[in-house]
């Protein structure tokens, strides 16, 4: 796996996991931390965004 799909796999499992905790608490984690819709959180949002786009080409690889 190159350092690519690790880092968009990571981005990937961060955003499920901010998700569930919207669903499960009402608590989003990226607001919380980076301020609510900050330049920062938004620039967050946007990676896992691309990188959940990027998963999909993961999940036809043939390796």
């Amino acid at each position: 796996m190159k350092v690519i799909d690790k880092i968009a796999l990571l981005l990937v499992i961060i955003g499920a996991i901010n998700w569930g905790l919207i669903g499960i608490f009402n608590f989003n984690l990226v607001d919380a931390i980076f301020g609510v819709m900050s330049v920062i959180s938004r620039i967050i949002y946007i990676l896992v965004g691309i990188s959940g786009l990027w998963a999909i080409k993961l999940l036809f690889d043939n390796k």
